[in-house]
């Protein structure tokens, strides 16, 4: 198969992408407030309902941004030592960043799920999927990677608008002309573009 025709084919087998999508994330500014030693951080329970994610989440993640101890306390919560609105508002630039936005299409139309004890965040805007990185140095080392010329085993969990295969390896989507919904198959990797991998049955 041309591989021109074959990227061709695979994105058009992606879901598309919304027209009126635009910046639709309005994260409330964090509002910081001095407790004794610690800093509290009052507004926690509106960003994450913002960010569509658990409150506990993203409270770990700021603490581990802070490198320091705090108490989660629902809709709030409060980190050991003195920090700024702007250490806040950094915290959680990195955690959209890594646990919000989509790295292939830029959008925030995203779930955070575990799928074989590894953090995934998928994008429901353009299809694309790929483990988180803080936190997951183990599971990290685990994730499947793919190259060009190689056999791998796969399961077909769907199928493409034009009625290849599509399984899922670590961060790859992987198109199998050939192949059918549940089938399991060995595949032969013939080319690779970003995280969408073109394959035949071997």
């Amino acid at each position: 198969m041309n591989y021109d025709n074959a990227l061709d084919r695979a994105y058009d087998s992606l879901p598309e992408q919304p027209r009126d999508a635009g910046d639709r994330l309005s994260i409330p500014d964090p509002e910081g407030q001095t407790d004794g030693a610690f800093t509290r951080l009052t507004n926690l329970g509106d960003i994450a309902d913002a960010l569509g994610r658990e409150s506990k989440h993203v409270h770990r993640s700021i603490q581990r941004e802070f490198g320091t101890n705090g108490q989660f306390d629902g809709d709030s919560a409060r980190y050991n030592g003195d920090f700024s609105v702007s250490d806040f508002q950094a915290a959680i630039d990195a955690y959209v960043a890594e646990y919000v936005t989509c790295s292939e299409c830029g959008l925030p139309d995203t779930k955070l799920t575990k799928e074989d004890g590894v953090d995934m965040l998928r994008c429901e805007a353009c299809g694309a999927f790929r483990p988180v990185q803080k936190g997951q140095t183990t599971s990290q080392a685990e994730t499947p990677t793919l190259e060009e010329g190689k056999t791998y085993e796969v399961k077909i969990t769907g199928t493409g608008r034009e009625g290849d295969g599509v399984a899922e390896k670590g961060k790859y989507t992987i198109f199998v002309p050939g192949a059918a919904e549940g089938d399991v198959v060995e595949v032969y990797i013939e080319n690779i573009s970003g995280t969408l991998a073109f394959s035949r049955l071997a």
